[in-house]
């Protein structure tokens, strides 16, 4: 339950009491205690910031490794359709894992789901190390990506519910933004490795070494996961205690997962929002970037990309959290970027698209290099589609990290968020492997963004509040049992609980007194 944690309250919080959630200007609603920070080189290293910072390290290694790979198109290969089936298996699994992922992830804890999670991600990457060996084994990375599908759905649903809670609600966009950047930083030394392994080459695909290095580095983030706290340890930087996982019945879990969508519908207007994320994935990796550039530009090309949405997550981050503007406001300025962003993007892009269908280029076609002309204006947005997926992201898990403070919530909100977004990946990169035409692919993922920002507008105008209420955190009033206790109860409850750790603190000082 919310507000529980280690050790006696009565000597940790002294009988003080203080909100689930902080609002804007500062002010806490009487719901949990205060607790202390840890001292030393403790308080750095159970510093939710710091946490933050080794869950982004997580996925530099595994997820950030596999964007780079996916961001040269065809996985570095030179056939793209073994990449786009196995991206479609991967999405398929990823998106029935998720949706029940967050139920999973409260019973068996974030950092257990965190390392289960990482390593489908190396299995993943040393079955393309294992296809540039032996072509005839595409079917491994098809299996594969099946299994990175249930395991990417365990690590994001975890990454998302940890990364959501362990702010305060001015600090929810700083986090995101951090984190962001860290997982984006992998992709940027995945695709650094990969260009310059690849700089002289005139090649279409990547050479073993830089599969080599990837699989590597992927190794190292599985272990991280073991250097991580404890989230029931974990204290915000208000003093207020992260949730701690109750670990009830897988009955009550998925019970909890129905709770959520018949009290809080809304999420619901999100998830359009949700399916379109990762679709705009497939028309920028395969169908602009592999099906126009050789492998040296496509490699200096993902770079950028990665770099751009560093750029991007810390600039909408920011603007998220200036605390000196309205949370409704923020949360519509987001809105109104992000739509702007897909229209600069899309029209821009369209002029190249028109340009050339899948059947005007080979596989065997002479692609552009980065010395060739007019190859500066493609880069250039290359960037933007960058700056448009981070600002996207992060805006995605800004609004719902708006709409709780709860992890075990968060994590249902992240499971959705990761289910909606991989089954609509799941049918691009079918689509892609069935060869359909270029222009289609574009059109829908111009159409699909737009219309997840027409469906989330509502969502935002009428459950976007300027803080967090704790009537709205329905899992963290939940027992055991499955039953959940009325806001004003858990109130009474806590406030008869302060009022005894009171009584029993003056009855002993008055009892140190007499000695």
């Amino acid at each position: 339950m919310a507000g529980t944690g280690e050790g006696d309250p009565e000597k940790d919080c002294e009988g003080r009491n203080a909100g689930s959630a902080t609002s804007d200007d500062g002010s806490r609603s009487d719901q949990q205690f205060i607790f202390p920070q840890p001292m030393g080189l403790k308080r750095l290293y159970f510093h939710p910031l710091t946490q933050t910072i080794l869950l982004g390290f997580v996925c530099f290694m595994c997820p950030g490794l596999f964007n780079a790979l996916n961001g040269l198109g065809a996985g570095g290969q030179v056939d793209s359709s073994t990449s786009a089936n196995a991206n479609s298996v991967l999405y398929a699994t990823f998106a029935v894992a998720a949706f029940f992922a967050g139920s999973v992830t409260n019973k068996i804890g974030a950092k257990r789901a965190l390392l289960l999670g990482s390593t489908g991600y190396a299995l993943y990457i040393g079955s393309y190390l294992a296809v540039n060996i032996h072509p005839k084994a595409g079917g491994f990375v098809i299996g594969a990506g099946a299994v990175l599908g249930f395991c990417a759905g365990l690590l994001w649903t975890a990454q998302g519910s940890l990364m959501l809670a362990y702010g305060t609600e001015t600090q929810k966009g700083l986090f995101i933004s951090v984190f962001w950047s860290i997982f984006n930083l992998g992709a940027v030394v995945g695709a650094s490795v990969s260009l310059g392994q690849n700089f002289h080459s005139k090649a279409n695909s990547v050479e073993n070494g830089t599969y080599i290095v990837f699989l590597g580095l992927t190794l190292v983030g599985v272990l991280i996961p073991l250097l991580m706290v404890d989230p029931t340890d974990m204290v915000r930087t208000d003093g207020t205690k992260v949730a701690a996982p109750r670990h009830p019945s897988w009955k009550v879990e998925i019970y909890g997962l129905w709770l959520i969508l018949k009290t809080d519908p809304m999420i619901l207007f999100l998830f359009p929002m949700f399916f379109t994320s990762n679709w705009f994935y497939t028309w920028q990796f395969n169908e602009y970037n592999n099906a126009l550039f050789n492998i040296r530009a496509r490699s200096l090309n993902n770079l950028v990309y990665w770099l751009a949405q560093i750029v991007g997550s810390l600039s909408i981050g920011f603007l998220l959290d200036q605390s000196g503007i309205p949370r409704r406001t923020r949360a519509f300025a987001g809105w109104a970027i992000l739509l702007v962003m897909v229209f600069i993007v899309h029209t821009w892009a369209y002029f190249y698209q028109k340009e050339y269908t899948r059947e005007s280029i080979p596989p065997d076609a002479q692609k552009m290099d980065i010395y060739d002309h007019g190859y500066t204006p493609k880069i250039l947005l290359y960037i933007f589609c960058g700056l448009l997926d981070a600002m996207w992201q992060t805006t995605a898990y800004w609004i719902m990290g708006a709409m709780s403070n709860d992890p075990a919530k968060l994590a249902h909100f992240a499971g959705f968020y990761k289910s909606f977004q991989s089954a609509g990946g799941a049918g691009v990169w079918r689509a892609d492997g069935a060869k359909t035409p270029f222009m289609n692919v574009f059109i829908s993922t111009w159409t699909l963004l737009v219309a997840g920002l027409v469906f989330a507008l509502p969502m935002i105008y009428m459950r976007v509040k300027e803080h967090t209420e704790y009537s709205d955190e329905v899992l963290a009033r939940m027992d055991d049992s499955g039953h959940v206790r009325g806001a004003t109860e858990v109130q009474n409850s806590r406030d008869d609980t302060k009022q005894e750790h009171r009584h029993s603190k003056a009855e002993r000082e008055r009892s140190e007194s007499r000695q």
